[in-house]
């Protein structure tokens, strides 16, 4: 599959790193790259080596989000749109099932769908010069793949609200203290401590470990997907719009966008 092209998977002892790797386009998402990720998220079912996960990246930025070239194009049936649109939902479901502790390194920008991948990790480490956020609204549509609740348990209600409400890219002493990151680390460091903090998780018992991260996760996230099963509907309504064809129109054009509520 094409998508897999952009991810590389190495192990190290117990700990296997997952990098995404599309660095001439900043890590942009693209439903094939979404698919990709997803049945390398499931394959940790079956692997009984590893016992703790990295996700990172292997260019400047975590992920700029979804690549919106790709929204060019004769557009498909509805069915279809809302078929693919489902797999970002799919993904982060995935990555929260993950039996192992997963650790997530963010350096750089990390936007849009390239938030909510960390948002899905157990924990997250960033550079100081890591920007997060949830962007969202700045092209007239709201949050999906089913995110915003693991952004409200992540950083709490009215933060979660500021991040997805307003599309911002918070900086990372701001994420630290919000509790996004666990640390944020030098860049000529945060290697080495990422991977010592997972030698920590994959030297613990698995069977204890990964059933109390199990555990936590569905109490954590109980009403779930019984909130959020419409987002993908939500977000079929506003691509319908107006402002959402300014929003996409201003992105291209780098300038404000003029949105009208239409």
């Amino acid at each position: 599959m094409a998508g897999h092209d952009f991810f590389r998977i190495e192990r190290q002892g117990a700990v296997t790193t997952v990098s995404i790797n599309r660095p001439d386009r900043r890590n942009a998402l693209t439903p094939e790259m979404l698919v990709s990720l997803r049945q390398i998220a499931e394959s940790f079912r079956a692997d009984a080596e590893t016992r703790a996960v990295i996700l990172r990246s292997e260019c400047a930025d975590f992920s700029v989000g979804a690549d919106i070239d790709r929204m060019d194009g004769e557009p498909p049936t509805v069915a279809e749109i809302r078929r693919t649109a489902e797999n970002g939902a799919l993904l982060l479901r995935a990555i929260r099932e993950i039996h192992q502790p997963t650790l997530c390194l963010v350096r750089g920008v990390a936007t849009g769908g390239g938030a909510c991948i960390p948002t899905a990790c157990d924990f997250r480490f960033g550079t100081p010069d890591a920007r997060v956020g949830y962007g969202e609204v700045k092209l007239g549509i709201n949050l999906m793949w089913h995110a915003l609740p693991l952004a409200i348990q992540t950083v709490g209600l009215a933060r979660a609200k500021r991040m997805v409400m307003t599309g911002g890219l918070f900086d990372a002493a701001t994420m630290l203290e919000w509790g996004f990151f666990d640390e944020v680390i030098s860049e000529d460091a945060i290697e080495d401590r990422v991977m010592e903090v997972a030698a920590t998780y994959a030297a613990l018992p698995p069977v204890a470990v990964q059933m109390i991260k199990r555990s936590a996760n569905a109490w954590a996230g109980a009403l779930d997907q019984a909130v959020m099963h419409a987002d993908t509907d939500q977000w079929l309504l506003a691509t319908r719009t107006e402002d959402f064809r300014e929003g996409v129109a201003a992105f291209r054009e780098k300038r404000t966008p003029d949105f009208r509520g239409d």
